[in-house]
């Protein structure tokens, strides 16, 4: 079975000022948002804890160290927060060993990404260690750059994980395009000064100046995120 790639129609690569495209991991490229809660769930039921399924909205899309704390003390787990995180991304690993599903339009978008040259790069809050797991599925050729949430001082909602991937390919932030799913990740690529495609994942995110929503990938191409960048004459 083949497939192709169809040539962008809307501009050219030539009067684009698209300079790179920044993908968010959990819940955009890939379908682990389900993974995270159900591996949250099951560390806080050996601690004898049980989630309120409200929290989820809460903790989706957030570095490791605000959700964890969240649940620490929203629970009274007697747990601290480096042991938490350590048994979170054990249990969270240990969903995706058999690998991951990526979401619909992903495959597509980055084969079409890859085609055309245009630097990608994954810009997740989560660990190194959950990254290369995932990109295992995903294929690490992928991308041209890879930042995790612990290689960062300060990350999602943070701009400083968008400003350091756009720095490393070198391009202006404001003509790169990011794809988020959460508020959280938007946060932080609009604070960069990024333009923003959302694809809301648990949490539904409004529309708003610089920001455009879509229910699914298979709505994002190379021509859409042109279209962002309108060529100036």
């Amino acid at each position: 079975m083949t497939s192709t790639v169809p040539a962008p129609t809307t501009t050219t690569a030539e009067d684009s000022a698209l300079q790179a495209v920044f993908l968010d991991m959990d819940g955009t490229l890939v379908d682990t948002e389900d993974l995270w809660w159900d591996a949250e769930k099951a560390v806080f039921a050996g601690l004898g804890h049980q989630l309120d399924e409200s929290w989820r909205s809460v903790v989706v899309g957030g570095p490791m160290t605000r959700s964890a704390g969240f649940l620490i003390e929203s629970t009274g787990a007697d747990i601290t927060l480096p042991e938490l995180t350590v048994a979170l991304n054990d249990s969270f690993e240990a969903r995706i060993g058999r690998g991951v599903a990526l979401m619909p339009g992903a495959a597509a978008l980055l084969a079409e990404l890859r085609a055309y040259d245009i630097p990608t790069a994954l810009v997740s809050a989560s660990h190194r260690r959950i990254i290369d797991r995932v990109l295992e599925s995903v294929g690490a050729d992928a991308f041209a750059l890879t930042v995790a949430g612990d290689e960062i001082a300060r990350t999602k909602p943070h701009p400083d994980p968008y400003l350091h991937a756009a720095a490393r390919l070198g391009a202006d932030p404001a003509r790169c395009a990011v794809v988020e799913d959460t508020a959280t990740g938007v946060a932080s690529a609009e604070a960069a000064g990024c333009r923003v495609v959302a694809v809301p994942s648990i949490a539904p995110i409004a529309p708003a100046d610089g920001r455009v929503v879509v229910g699914s990938l298979e709505e994002v191409n190379l021509a859409f995120l042109r279209t962002l960048f309108p060529a100036s004459h």
